[in-house]
């Protein structure tokens, strides 16, 4: 069976300044949503779902969702806060302005996803290669499979030039994920990589292999998702800013040894929407790409 492309694009943008995940980036006001999603389709993915706030319906359907709709089997659903939530911990929340985080907006996907899927953020850049991989990979698992997987890259090749990003750093045996931790605050210094703690300064190597949220997952995987948020929530319902974060859902699920992940290894170079100055980084890359004959200067038919 073909696969289906998940994308998480329900963030605030809190750094970035506004709505990135449709911001225009490419020679027809493409969004990097429009060239994640061109790539999918290329590498024989059959569909695609966004999750987003409801807030941003109106500017998400006249920017980007409209024009891709025409052109491929797309649907979105919505996450907020109260997505899931009973009315005690809606209560409980009321204080709360952003949503849950990325393993809480998966799992709000789960009705409309019944096939092996591959998740990604909405403003992050892969590569076609990656789809290219996981895809594969996907159309050859069943639905029940426990052993899920994820696209890894090395850290060097994901840092932003313009700020600060926070990175998984996984623990890989024998082409499996062992473990991974958020490491926050990741920043050139000095020629330098380094992750700016609450325990001190750590200099990292550059080669580490990092979760940029690519994952790709049988339906199975939703049971994991459900039992983790129930856990999240009940220990974080009054908290304002704590997030449910899919890496650390993964990480349990395998600690349990209820699943086992697969890594597979990109040698892409990221570039994403973190910052407003990212912006222009990432016009001239997609820029570049179309030159070198990657992508067509506009991807979709517009009739």
């Amino acid at each position: 069976m073909k696969p289906a492309l998940v994308v998480l694009a329900a963030g605030m943008g809190s750094r970035y300044g506004g709505v990135k995940q449709i911001d225009g980036v490419g020679r027809y006001n493409e969004t990097l949503l429009d060239y994640a999603t061109f790539d999918a389709r290329v590498a024989g993915y059959e569909r695609a779902v966004y999750i987003i706030r409801k807030d941003i319906e109106a500017d998400f359907r006249e920017r980007f969702f409209d024009r891709v709709a025409k052109n491929f089997n797309v649907c979105y659903v919505f996450q907020s806060r109260e997505s899931l939530l009973n009315e005690t911990q809606i209560k409980a929340s009321k204080n709360r302005v952003k949503p849950w985080g990325t393993a809480h907006a998966l799992l709000c996907a789960k009705d409309a996803v019944k096939t092996p899927f591959t998740v990604i953020n909405a403003d992050d850049y892969y590569g076609r290669s990656a789809f290219e991989t996981m895809g594969s990979y996907l159309s050859g698992i069943s639905n029940d499979c426990a052993e899920q997987a994820m696209m890894a890259y090395a850290l060097g090749n994901t840092l932003s030039k313009t700020g600060s990003v926070s990175r998984a750093v996984c623990v890989v045996k024998d082409g499996f994920l062992v473990s991974m931790r958020e490491q926050s605050k990741i920043c050139y210094e000095n020629g330098k990589i380094v992750s700016l703690t609450d325990k001190g300064k750590i200099t990292l190597a550059g080669n580490e292999d990092v979760s940029m949220n690519f994952f790709g997952f049988s339906p199975l995987i939703f049971d994991a998702l459900s039992e983790f948020f129930k856990r999240f929530i009940e220990k974080n319902m009054t908290s304002e800013n704590t997030e449910c974060l899919l890496p650390e859902c993964v990480n349990s699920a395998v600690s349990s040894g209820k699943n086992t992940v697969r890594v597979f290894t990109s040698k892409e170079n990221w570039f994403g929407m973190t910052y407003p100055e990212d912006r222009a980084i990432v016009h001239a890359e997609i820029a570049r790409k179309i030159v070198e004959g990657r992508y067509p200067e506009r991807l979709w038919d517009r009739e």
